[in-house]
Parts: C-alpha cells; sequence; structure tokens
C-alpha cells in the first residue's frame, strides 16, 4: 500500500525531530534478519531506553536534509535502520555489538556519536568501553585513592606520636 504525500511528510518531521533531539544515532543494515530475532533486537534496545526506526531511503534522505545532518547520505542504500541511542551511546553500541554476535546478518553501517561521524570498527570499539556508571565508579575510585593514602600516612603518624608518648610514660614510671 502506497503512502500518501501527507503521511510522508509527517514520517520525514517525525524523523527529522528524532535526529536533532538525539545526539547519537547509529544506522544499521538488517537484510536477512528473521522477524524472531528483530523483535527480540527492538524489545531489547525498547527496554535500554533506545529506539529502533525503519524508514525508505528517500525518506531518510529529506528528513536528514531538514535536520542539518551531514555525513551519512552515502549510506543511505539497502534496508536502513534507525537506531536512537540518546544520550547514552555506550548502552545502544553495546547491545547492538552483542546482537551482531549472536546473529551475523545485523550490520552497522554508520553512527553519529555527538555530530561526529563513526565508522563501524569505532562503534564496535565504543562498545568495548565500559558503561558510564562503572566509568564514574573508577574515577571515583582513582579520586579517593591518593586522600586514603594521605589519610593513611597522617593515621601512621598518630600511631607513631602515641606510641612515642607511651614509651616515654613508661620510662618515666620505671624511674
Amino acid at each position: 500500500m502506497k503512502m500518501k504525500r501527507d503521511q510522508k511528510a509527517v514520517m520525514v518531521g517525525d524523523l527529522a525531530t528524532k535526529l536533532r533531539e538525539s545526539p547519537n544515532v547509529y544506522l544499521t543494515d538488517f537484510t536477512g534478519i528473521a522477524v524472531k530475532p528483530m523483535t527480540e533486537l527492538r524489545r531489547k534496545l525498547r527496554d535500554a531506553g533506545v529506539e529502533y526506526v525503519v524508514v525508505k531511503n528517500t525518506l531518510a534522505r529529506r528528513a536528514l536534509q531538514d535536520a542539518s545532518v551531514s555525513g551519512v547520505e552515502e549510506q543511505l542504500q539497502g534496508p536502513t535502520g534507525f537506531v536512537f541511542a540518546g544520550d547514552d551511546p555506550v548502552t545502544a553500541a553495546k547491545l547492538l555489538a552483542a546482537f551482531q554476535k549472536d546473529h551475523e546478518t545485523l550490520t552497522v553501517k554508520v553512527g553519529l556519536v555527538d555530530g561526529r561521524a563513526m565508522t563501524p570498527a569505532e562503534v564496535n570499539r565504543l562498545a568495548t568501553l565500559p558503561s558510564r556508571e562503572e566509568l564514574l565508579a573508577q574515577m571515583g575510585g582513582a579520586l579517593q585513592a591518593p586522600m586514603q593514602g594521605f589519610v593513611g600516612i597522617l593515621t601512621g603518624m598518630l600511631y607513631q606520636f602515641v606510641g612515642a608518648v607511651e614509651a616515654l610514660r613508661a620510662q618515666r614510671a620505671s624511674a
């Protein structure tokens, strides 16, 4: 069934809005993926707060032009799915990499991370990064280690001082 012109305009407008609002977008090729695995992928992405949209390439080109997004037009060949990752590019990249590992038919064509085009290899490297929470925990640990060492030094000096005072008291008591 053909879409009417006003339906196409609404779809282009919606896609352009999503492109403007999402700083992290991945374009995928889903050729050869059966319905069941594709539904599984969509569910996993949705649970993570990521949206997966399939749009005709001609409509996608118009939406990219409306949203002033450049650098990915040449990737709009064949079946294309848009993954709108929101503010966290790592979670979506990890989900795509895990799905790609299980189902070798899905490929990432290109990624847009904070407006910068990324190759599929860079997207895979991004998928190997720890999550935001893990990175924050590592940074907190790195900041805490010197402070903990300083507190240890102060505590050691305090124990040495107390030991010296105790030795002096014991010496005066025996004399």
